[in-house]
């Protein structure tokens, strides 16, 4: 079931070690089926060394098990909250990487400051509220979830492709497992530079609005001519 997806799936989680955005086993990546609602993750706290296409999990949007013989990641309830509420993303990667969890951990947004920021999300990263004690207690990921979704009351998940839990760390999504593994470098490759830039001057403003909007769009926009046309 799902063979393709899952194979995706599995790749993206090893990118995430590629990319050393993972220590350890602190991280995952997903990938839904929008034809079938079903969604394919990364088991919880397997090794990535020893992770194989077959330990994937598919779950319903119930988080019922469909198929598989682990435990899925804990994380699990947070992506199939996504899902429901964003439904333009295929895929969505949580790591722990340094820089944008420092952001998180400081309970601070990542400023656009440049066009590389810009190039990726339009504005700054969001970060999300503290969630309550009780939402801690009861239903904690499914909580993280709908934090995320109240932040984006105002946001467009397709132009912000990610954002900061607080005290956690970044949570991204795209049109698929990769592209979400893809956003997740690039917000901590931001972090990293935003976090230095403010180092060198602590008095740093924003990238004016209209170089914000001008390299957003010629990526992502209506009009965008930046790569080339009809090239795998």
């Amino acid at each position: 079931m799902l063979n393709e997806l899952k194979q995706q799936v599995f790749e993206a989680n090893l990118a995430l070690v590629k990319y050393d955005l993972v220590t350890l086993t602190w991280g995952n990546v997903s990938g839904i089926s929008r034809e079938e609602n079903l969604v394919v993750i990364k088991p919880s706290g397997v090794e990535y060394e020893k992770l194989t296409v077959n330990d994937m999990v598919v779950l319903d949007l119930s988080g019922k098990i469909i198929e598989g013989n682990l435990r899925p990641s804990s994380d699990t309830p947070t992506h199939i909250e996504l899902y429901k509420s964003f439904p333009s993303i295929g895929g969505i990667a949580h790591s722990h990487s340094t820089y944008a969890t420092i952001f998180a951990q400081a309970c601070k947004e990542i400023p656009c400051f440049g066009t590389t920021h810009a190039d990726a999300f339009y504005g700054n990263v969001p970060l999300t509220r503290f969630l309550t004690k009780k939402e801690v207690e009861e239903n904690y990921e499914l909580n993280t979830g709908k934090a995320v979704i109240q932040r984006f009351k105002k946001l467009d998940p397709n132009t912000v492709p990610g954002v900061l839990v607080a005290g956690h760390a970044p949570f991204t999504w795209g049109k698929n497992a990769g592209d979400a593994v893809k956003n997740n470098l690039m917000l901590e490759r931001i972090a990293f530079m935003a976090l230095h830039s403010l180092q060198l001057n602590p008095k740093l403003k924003l990238l004016p609005k209209h170089l914000l909007e001008k390299h957003h769009e010629r990526k992502h926009g209506p009009n965008a001519y930046y790569g080339q046309k009809n090239r795998r």
